[in-house]
């Protein structure tokens, strides 16, 4: 009798575990997903160096369509692979008025042919490639750095030069850690960043500790910066007020090099890069006499750019 008694109890027992353990697995659900939530931002946005400071988000996308031929991706996991068939690629990738945006991409292979790394300041000491800019865009930022040191102005270059694979990893790390279309909406795709061409700086000031913030234009620094970049031919590339057409924030700290004649038009009419380049599709390229680089200088028509 105990042992029927003792057999049953088990029986018992059992039973109820395994009723516990059915319940908790029922009762279980996959926590919600927080891919839309604001976290700090990762290395390398469009327009970062590889720590963005105060949780900026460099190049931010203000509700852009996905990237070229990434409507309907397959495969989030490689995000440079889905419908790499239908990118529209620009024409020519080293050109000067060059256009890279969230609907034009350069090649992958791409690698400007002339880097060099200009002899200013920059905000770290690492030998590191974001020191590097194309020939051209280097000489004239040194001048540009040149011309704030007389004047006393405490400026730093951040970030320059990025390459594809860099951008991919930088991309492919934010779109595991938010999702792929959270990363989409704050991530220059690969391809998509204009420091891949080699014409884009990062600079910032001693106001704000050298960091990519949107106060930064509002410093002593900045303002200096957007009054004087187009007289060494440089524009600042995203604009504020121009978020929903270049499909990012406003960045006072990013400067594109496009050339003299070139940079004060876009400043002097309010264009963006995208509008100046527009207008220039139908007219072949011209010689022109290149302006003189340096502050106070005149203009005489479109410089030394040439067409797109």
């Amino acid at each position: 009798m105990k042992y029927y008694l003792a057999l049953i109890l088990t029986l018992v027992i059992v039973v109820c575990v395994n009723f516990s353990d059915a319940q908790e697995l029922f009762n279980y659900q996959e926590p919600e997903m927080d891919g839309h939530r604001e976290a700090p931002p990762l290395d390398g946005v469009e327009g970062s160096n590889d720590v963005v400071p105060d949780g900026s988000i460099d190049a931010q996308a203000v509700n852009p369509p996905p990237g070229p031929g990434h409507e309907n991706p397959k495969n989030h996991d490689h995000p440079d692979e889905p419908g790499d068939r239908d990118k529209k690629l620009v024409e020519d990738p080293a050109a000067l008025l060059v256009v890279v945006n969230k609907e034009y991409s350069l090649p992958g292979d791409y690698v400007p042919p002339d880097l060099v790394e200009p002899n200013i300041t920059f905000s770290f000491t690492e030998d590191l490639p974001k020191r590097l800019m194309r020939q051209e865009a280097a000489a004239a930022l040194e001048l540009l750095f040149e011309q704030a040191a007389a004047e006393e102005i405490q400026i730093a270059a951040v970030s320059g030069y990025r390459s594809y694979d860099r951008q991919k990893t930088i991309f492919t790390s934010r779109a595991q850690e938010r999702g792929f279309e959270v990363a989409n909406r704050t991530t220059a795709y690969p391809g998509q960043s204009e420091h891949q061409t080699g014409l884009a700086m990062d600079v910032s000031g001693a106001s704000v500790g050298y960091g990519l913030v949107q106060s930064f234009g509002q410093t002593k620094e900045g303002i200096w910066l957007a009054q004087m970049a187009p007289d060494f031919g440089f524009i600042i590339r995203y604009p504020q007020g121009r978020e929903e057409e270049t499909g990012y924030s406003y960045e006072p700290w990013h400067l594109r090099y496009v050339g003299l004649g070139a940079a004060r038009e876009i400043t002097d009419r309010g264009l963006i890069l995208e509008e100046y380049v527009a207008e220039m599709q139908p007219v072949e390229a011209r010689e022109e006499e290149p302006g003189e680089i340096g502050p106070g200088s005149q203009a005489s028509g479109r410089g030394e750019n040439g067409g797109y």
